[in-house]
């Protein structure tokens, strides 16, 4: 293991409308924003996670926007959250109308995508 690297601090990810994907993060995923978010040159979130990592969003203009994703998020570039329990986290999702399939592996995890097509994996961690 690399001694330099001493953590994940946070995830990246573009989005093309921000009161949309808001939305989504705030109201299907139950995440808070962040205060601490400086002022930037472009519109954005932030969202603080358990362990002292965040997840960023930022309303940039997404260089692969016309790529092709792989149907199953698996299969796709991705970050994997941790959550306690998967069933609220289905309850919310398909309250929402927002697709999801379960991880291929066996692992008691689930994958969907943001509104910006962005792959989320959760994994039920003890």
């Amino acid at each position: 293991m690399n001694a330099d690297i001493s953590g994940l601090l946070h995830a990246g990810l573009l989005v093309s409308d921000l009161a949309r994907a808001r939305h989504f993060y705030e109201t299907v995923l139950g995440l808070m924003p962040s205060p601490a978010r400086p002022v930037l040159p472009y519109p954005g979130a932030w969202y603080d996670l358990p362990g002292g990592q965040q997840l960023h969003l930022m309303n940039l203009p997404n260089p692969d926007a016309a790529a092709v994703r792989p149907e199953h998020g698996g299969r796709d570039r991705h970050i994997a959250l941790g959550v306690r329990d998967l069933a609220p986290l289905k309850s919310r999702l398909d309250a929402s109308g927002v697709g999801y399939s379960v991880s291929k592996s066996g692992r008691a995890a689930l994958f969907c995508r943001d509104p910006d097509g962005n792959t989320l994996e959760f994994v039920e961690a003890a």
